[in-house]
């Protein structure tokens, strides 16, 4: 076992390049106030309360074509979160943007996932987050999957998940505390489906893993849950404002509404919506199809109307 010294530290590090590695392309540290393309230096303090007790909140988005997508409402839920768990003040909007920017830029790819976390700060190992004296901001910038439906043309296998809704004050809070979401996503390869979705005390659909998901009826209604007991998503809100294009050729109406799973079962279709997927349609639902099995025409329609905006619409996109 070696003993590792800052001395030797840079030694050491150059054997601890992973096969997973090249996925990771950079990363920024308040910590040490700079960018590292080395994923052997993309490190967080130990202490840090982020990884002890899960007390950060973060975003993430993506980079298309050379452009960060949505970066406004992306921030703006990012503050929120920040301020729910007093982590607010401490980097504003433009401080992070700039820094988004350069650490995108010497990552080297146009097309590339950004996360962008705000951390309660080392401190201590105790729970208390006033050990803390400041907060810290880490920007990680790697690979973007290909959306789910170029890999999976006929559509997603969803199941109805073991493990309740978040509460919906933490449901509402982008935190790091994903231990739910861990579970779903494990219960999900273990059930050899693409995703399940979990239900709250009153037995309404809530979330994916990281998902939001909504019916379209057989009426035209296209429904995702009230934003009580889900988070808001960013591409859900965005997919929405998209839809009213629809009205009233394709859709009769977009709203938020209650969804039970007597609602899924008489749908004409079920939506995967967010930000690595886009837009997804559902095959099938507990084992049973949904529709007619095959993707519809309205996802067919929401799917060209989001990709169009995600590479063309210019007010939402932020050039690197």
């Amino acid at each position: 076992m070696k003993t590792i010294t800052r001395d030797n530290f840079a030694a050491n590090a150059a054997g601890w390049t992973k096969e997973y590695h090249a996925k990771y392309y950079s990363m920024y540290s308040s910590v040490f106030d700079g960018i590292t393309t080395d994923p052997a230096l993309m490190l967080v303090p130990v202490d840090d309360h982020l990884v002890h007790r899960g007390d950060g909140v973060f975003e993430t988005l993506k980079c298309v074509d050379g452009a960060l997508y949505n970066l406004e409402d992306h921030l703006l839920r990012l503050r929120n979160s920040a301020a729910s768990l007093n982590l607010d003040g401490q980097y504003s909007d433009t401080q992070i943007t700039e820094l988004t920017i350069a650490t995108v830029r010497a990552g080297g790819h146009e097309n590339c996932s950004v996360r962008i976390i705000i951390s309660r700060g080392p401190g201590s190992f105790a729970v208390n987050p006033y050990d803390c004296p400041v907060p810290q901001l880490y920007i990680i910038v790697t690979y973007l999957p290909p959306p789910f439906m170029q890999l999976h043309p006929a559509g997603a296998r969803v199941r109805r998940s073991s493990i309740r809704a978040k509460p919906a004050f933490m449901a509402g809070i982008k935190n790091c505390n994903y231990l739910p979401n861990v579970l779903m996503k494990k219960e999900a390869v273990d059930l050899g489906v693409d995703l399940t979705v979990a239900y709250d005390d009153r037995d309404c659909m809530g979330e994916g893993p990281t998902e939001n998901l909504g019916i379209v009826t057989r009426d035209g209604r296209l429904l995702f849950p009230p934003l009580d007991n889900i988070l808001r998503g960013t591409t859900m809100t965005r997919v929405m404002t998209l839809a009213h294009e629809l009205v009233p050729k394709q859709l009769a109406s977009v709203d938020s509404a209650a969804i039970r799973e007597d609602d899924i079962a008489n749908a004409a279709e079920m939506l995967i919506v967010g930000t690595t997927w886009n837009v997804a349609a559902v095959r099938e639902y507990n084992g049973q199809a949904i529709g007619n099995g095959n993707p519809g025409p309205v996802f067919s329609a929401l799917y060209k109307l989001l990709d169009n905006d995600i590479h063309n619409n210019n007010t939402l996109r932020t050039p690197v």
